[in-house]
């Protein structure tokens, strides 16, 4: 028996990666049907080996999950990154915003990491950091391409499961080929195990960048649906608002229309971004008319 994490799940096909052992291509077994439970990338599980020079196995057990993440699915996620560019694609502030929504709903930690910082042409950077200081992540500057940032970022990752995702062309590929050391170039092998699903876009997978690290690539995990959020539920994800939320007027205020609000108030003062509180408005008139359509 050997302990692993699933590292991709596709067509009935679990791959295990185990220290020191490598990738095992693992079926489980008619248990887990049976109790209506179904593996998911990055479970912690326990192999039997069938054989050992192809590297053969069954899937026996699922260890207990600390979390699991319905989209996409996944289990024992400790953080997410999102990556995105400051130039050449600009930044997408309401797409950010979805992604803290999604990550903090679902309890978990996220980093956010601007990268090509080479193209910057004013303050943008800057800006970015004084619009997010409160908004519950911790935010990064990179430059994939000089190896700027790129070893404190990796020091953030180490010991843990990081939910990677971000817009095309900001350089998911880049900073996870720049994350791989010499022990851990392993892709090749990863693609050739994974030669089953290869052209599949649909499945996270994870790719190991230590021993005790691993990025959760999530091909297509770029946007993110808030429809299944009550219009009310949403200001508590904006965690700036919380200290002013005593000085309103209105139990269960929206921040929008009332008079005497204290979230409106501190935006007056400066106290409240007006770019995180335009992405608000933009998300709760979003939520009203999903709930509008709902009931007609």
């Amino acid at each position: 028996m050997k302990q692993g994490k699933i590292i991709k799940g596709i067509a009935g096909f679990y791959y295990v990666f185990v220290v020191g052992s490598g990738i095992y291509e693992c079926k489980a077994r008619g248990i887990f049907r049976k109790h209506n439970l179904k593996p998911l990338v990055g479970d912690d599980v326990m192999i039997e080996v069938l054989d050992e020079e192809k590297a053969l196995g069954n899937l026996v057990e699922i260890l207990p999950r600390k979390n699991a993440l319905i989209r996409p699915a996944s289990a024992n996620v400790d953080q997410a990154l999102i990556i995105f560019a400051l130039e050449d694609p600009k930044p997408n502030g309401l797409l950010l915003d979805r992604f803290l929504i999604t990550m903090a709903k679902a309890g978990v930690p996220t980093l956010v990491a601007f990268n090509k910082l080479d193209l910057e042409k004013g303050d943008e950077f800057r800006d970015i950091c004084e619009q997010y200081a409160d908004a519950g992540c911790e935010i990064l500057g990179l430059c994939v391409r000089e190896n700027r940032g790129v070893e404190e970022l990796r020091k953030k990752l180490k010991g843990k499961v990081t939910v990677l995702a971000g817009p095309s062309g900001v350089g998911k590929s880049s900073l996870t080929n720049a994350l791989q050391d010499e022990i851990h170039m392993e892709t090749g092998e990863i693609s050739r195990k994974l030669a089953r699903g290869k052209n599949t876009t649909r499945h996270a997978q994870i790719i190991p960048i230590a021993d005790d690290s691993f990025l959760m690539d999530t091909p297509g995990f770029t946007s993110f649906d808030l429809a299944d959020m009550a219009k009310e539920e949403l200001g508590q994800y904006y965690p700036e608002f919380t200290p002013f939320l005593c000085d309103c007027y209105f139990q269960g205020c929206a921040h929008i229309n009332e008079p005497k609000c204290g979230v409106k108030t501190a935006l007056k003062e400066g106290k409240v971004s007006p770019v995180r509180y335009r992405h608000y408005v933009s998300l709760y008139e979003e939520l009203y008319e999903i709930e509008k359509r709902r009931y007609q």
